[in-house]
């Protein structure tokens, strides 16, 4: 795998076998050459969840793919999908950052990954 497009999902295989370190650089590349506004360590941020929600995906993380599945069959891309599921995930990671929470729960994720529709990520309501 040479380059990184998240409207078109990654062979599974090839995704996993990429470094951490090829992934972050495949992501970075995409984000950079489309012009993204983020500094560097807001693009980091972005970059490190569009990985962890791309390796849920090739590992065959259940919840995960029907998750994106059902938002990109409601009218997301697949790249605004990953944002979607993304912002689930760092809403979780955040409260156990902020001390709201000890750690982080799979049950949260998997009941916010079932309710998530694409015309309330539209809206703001995740």
């Amino acid at each position: 795998m040479t380059k990184y497009n998240p409207l078109v999902e990654p062979n599974k295989d090839d995704w996993l076998e990429l470094s951490e370190d090829d992934r972050m650089n495949a992501v970075r590349w995409f984000h950079e050459c489309s012009h993204n506004d983020l500094d560097n360590d807001a693009l980091s941020i972005h970059s490190r969840v569009h990985i962890i929600v791309e390796n849920q995906l090739a590992m065959g993380v259940e919840i995960v793919s029907e998750a994106i599945t059902k938002l990109i069959r409601q009218g997301l891309d697949r790249h605004d999908a990953i944002h979607a599921i993304g912002a689930i995930l760092s809403e979780n990671l955040f409260d156990v950052v902020r001390g709201e929470s000890t750690e982080f729960s799979p049950q949260q994720y998997r009941r916010k990954l079932e309710k998530i529709t694409a015309k309330r990520w539209r809206k703001g309501q995740y």
